[in-house]
């Protein structure tokens, strides 16, 4: 993962990535299980994350085949987020 931080120069970023990343799937994990609007935030924040993501690889011109995976993840992230929007009760 370094080697494609430096890839990207965006070496500095590469701890906080990991940190949103990591507070993004824990606060799913805390929202399905006990606070259904902390899931809303988590994956709002990991597709945001994915976009972003997707957004280096085209800039750097990586082929669609790498692009997939945070394509999908995205996706995912902004179906759980319209799936948990219409769930809650207001």
């Amino acid at each position: 993962m370094i080697s494609e931080f430096t890839r990207y120069k965006l070496l500095k970023f590469r701890r906080l990535t990991g940190v949103l990343e990591l507070s993004g799937g824990l606060g799913t994990l805390i929202g399905l299980a006990y606070y259904k609007h902390l899931v809303i935030f988590s994956c709002a924040g990991l597709a945001l994350l994915m976009i972003l993501g997707i957004i280096v690889r085209v800039r750097v011109g990586d082929p669609i085949k790498s692009i997939i995976p945070a394509i999908t993840l995205g996706c995912l992230n902004v179906y759980l987020v319209f799936k948990f929007i219409t769930s809650i009760k207001m």
